[in-house]
């Protein structure tokens, strides 16, 4: 009789590419990490302050690509979600994604 001895684990998380416009360089984005976690894992700073989706200071639009978020509503209007910003310190890629390499400032 043969015995499993490997942990169980549960199912590995899915690992997509996250680009930053205009460089577009691929870095892993793993679906149990935040695209923020990702992007510093590849050496890449993305300007962050609260990493918990209020203060804003991360927030970029998506290019192309879906993300979720596992808190009910970050620091984002309806209008800036509908024009397709993000804030990278809690967002969870489902796709491969494309950010935009400038962060949103207000009024723009």
């Amino acid at each position: 009789m043969s015995r499993n001895t490997e942990p169980c684990l549960g199912p590995k998380p899915a690992t997509h590419q996250l680009r930053l416009t205009p460089q577009a360089l691929p870095i892993p984005a793993s679906g149990n990490q935040t695209l923020l976690q990702s992007a510093a894992l590849a050496g890449i700073e993305l300007m962050a302050s609260c990493r918990n989706g209020s203060c804003r200071a991360c927030m970029r639009r998506v290019l192309s690509g879906q993300v979720s978020y596992r808190i009910e509503w970050p620091g984002l209007s309806r209008e800036e979600k509908f024009q397709g910003f993000i804030l990278p310190c809690v967002a969870y890629p489902n796709s491969d994604v494309v950010l935009s390499s400038t962060q949103h400032l207000s009024g723009d």
